[in-house]
Formats: C-alpha cells, sequence, structure tokens
C-alpha cells in the first residue's frame, strides 16, 4: 500500500476541508476517534494509502497529547508517527470525496474498525 507522507495528507485533510456536500458519510460525527458507525458502509468507501511508514517495523503505542487533550478527544492533534494514526489507512467516502483515517484497533478478544476525520487544523508534523 502506498505510503502517504505529511505534505500528502496535508493535502487531503486540506480537499476534504473544502467540501460542503451533505453525505451518508458525515451524518454520524467523527471528529474524534471512534467505533465505525453502523450507518458507514465499508464499500463505500475506498483506501488510498497508509501512514504506517514500515510495515515491518513495530510502531509505537505513544500518543501524542501535548495540551492535555485524550484519545477520545474532536481537538486532539492528529500526529502521523504516534498511536493510532501510525497504524492508519487513509480512505476516502466514494460519494464525495471526504477523506478519514482508519485503523483495527486489536485487543485481547477482539477486533474493531476505529474511523476518524481527517481535519486539516488537527494535523502536527512532530518528531518521535
Amino acid at each position: 500500500m502506498l505510503f502517504i507522507d505529511f505534505p500528502a495528507l496535508s493535502a487531503l485533510a486540506a480537499a476534504s476541508a473544502t467540501i460542503t456536500q451533505p453525505c451518508s458519510c458525515c451524518t454520524v460525527p467523527l471528529a474524534a476517534w471512534q467505533r465505525l458507525p453502523t450507518s458507514l458502509e465499508l464499500e463505500r468507501f475506498e483506501e488510498i494509502g497508509t501512514l504506517r511508514e514500515d510495515a515491518y517495523e513495530e510502531p509505537t503505542f505513544a500518543e501524542y497529547h501535548p495540551h492535555g487533550t485524550r484519545y477520545d478527544s474532536e481537538d486532539a492533534p492528529i500526529a502521523p508517527r504516534y498511536y493510532p494514526a501510525n497504524l492508519s489507512q487513509v480512505v476516502r467516502c466514494l460519494n464525495c470525496g471526504r477523506h478519514y483515517l482508519r485503523y483495527n484497533e486489536a485487543g485481547g478478544y477482539f477486533t474493531e474498525l476505529r474511523i476518524r476525520a481527517l481535519r486539516p487544523a488537527l494535523l502536527v508534523d512532530a518528531p518521535l
């Protein structure tokens, strides 16, 4: 899968921010990470790339919250080198063209797709 670097991710986020048409992909607020809502149809999204730099290297599970936000905060930064963005694929809605981050949360006995809107104001190119 194509690796998406920070400049390309920023361009995709900026393009998403200009889309104003109503769409089924944004009927549920996706500002913060959350479980994939049942109202979203997986086949209406296409994967366009990954934020995982090296598929063979163990990614960090450290999160990036310099201003006290949390994983589920709507204003939490999106830092591609930090969890969970570093495990994410960038997906595009086939109906409207908005971009989202999506990853598979894998816990002891379950897996669950999680999704978050790609918002340009929250992108941070933070080093590890």
